[in-house]
């Protein structure tokens, strides 16, 4: 994937980078980052560690997909993504209940999951349709 820096420094979108469930995983990824950094180094290196690789790899994997070849590919890297997704969930429970983040700290985040959840599941249903017509198409 090309990046194109436009005036400013600022870099222009490409592709993924414009689709919604992109952004909402890098605002899920960084409000992650945000909380997990601040914490002493046991939490951190432990639950903090994976709790942001599996927030990153949502938005990494939306990226990969994107870039290669077949539909097919692309679906698998969505599916992988929602997977992260889920096992994000599961390291923001780790680590309320571990008392590394507060309920209002775990709610905000969970915001972002309410949203980029259903939101990833309709694009991979719409993704698969399309690819689903295209393999009609030219079948005839």
């Amino acid at each position: 994937m090309v990046f194109v820096l436009e005036k400013e420094n600022r870099v222009a979108r490409v592709n993924f980078e414009n689709l919604r469930i992109y952004r909402l995983s890098e605002k899920l990824a960084d409000q992650i980052w945000d909380l997990v950094s601040l914490r002493d180094a046991f939490a951190r290196d432990t639950v903090g560690k994976q709790l942001v690789r599996a927030a990153d790899s949502i938005g990494a994997n939306i990226a990969e997909g994107s870039g290669r070849g077949s539909s097919q590919d692309y679906r698998r890297f969505l599916r992988i993504s929602r997977g992260l997704l889920y096992e994000t969930l599961h390291w923001l429970r780790r680590a309320y209940m571990r008392k590394l983040l507060s309920l209002k700290q775990t709610k905000e985040i969970r915001l972002v999951v309410a949203e980029l959840s259903p939101t990833l599941n309709a694009y991979l249903r719409s993704v698969s349709k399309s690819a689903s017509r295209k393999t009609n198409e030219s079948e005839v």
